[in-house]
């Protein structure tokens, strides 16, 4: 059941993309400009590496299932999808896996909005902790979790900077087109 849970996020995470695509033509065809590529590869490779991560420890290092353990988490995985998908359901066609700023439009501040600047972090960093540890794979859950921290803080930067049309940081010079 854990497998088909992991291959489950996989085929969000790719339906995420789906919709980060076509927000993404949105946003450009509004004149939307991209900030911060440099890291985003880095975040493709370790939200990847997560859910690989997930499947060979549980595998190779033979992690049981603890159901104490286990279903608070699978709560908490489901909790940070349900967070996740507000956040993308509140942005509309503002929302992307991407830094793209459409000039002149508002800050949102409805939906989870209104509660926290980055909600959707608050998902990532649950979700990175949560799915892994549904089946005790610890190790996959902090290697993630420092990993994906200073990636975090990059992105936030990123973001925080591009919303405020600040392209001081030297990863968030805006990209041509």
């Amino acid at each position: 059941m854990y497998i088909l849970l992991v291959l489950l996020t996989a085929a969000e995470r790719l339906a995420e993309l789906l919709v980060a695509r076509r927000n993404a033509t949105w946003s450009r065809s509004r004149r939307g400009v991209e900030y911060g590529p440099g890291h985003y590869p880095v975040m493709v490779l370790l939200h990847t590496a997560l859910l690989a991560g997930c499947l060979a420890e549980t595998r190779f290092a033979a992690r049981p299932f603890v159901p104490a353990l286990g279903w608070p988490m699978l709560t908490l995985v489901l909790a940070a999808q349900a967070l996740r998908w507000w956040c993308i359901g509140t942005l509309g066609p503002r929302w992307n896996t991407r830094v793209i700023v459409v000039p002149g439009l508002p800050l949102v501040t409805t939906g989870p909005y209104r509660l926290f600047s980055h909600p959707n972090y608050l998902a990532v960093v649950a979700e990175g902790v949560a799915l892994p540890l549904v089946h005790s794979a610890w190790i996959t859950a902090t290697a993630f979790t420092l990993l994906n921290l200073p990636l975090l803080a990059v992105r936030l930067r990123c973001e925080n900077a591009a919303l405020t049309h600040c392209a001081t940081l030297t990863d968030c010079a805006p990209v041509p087109g």
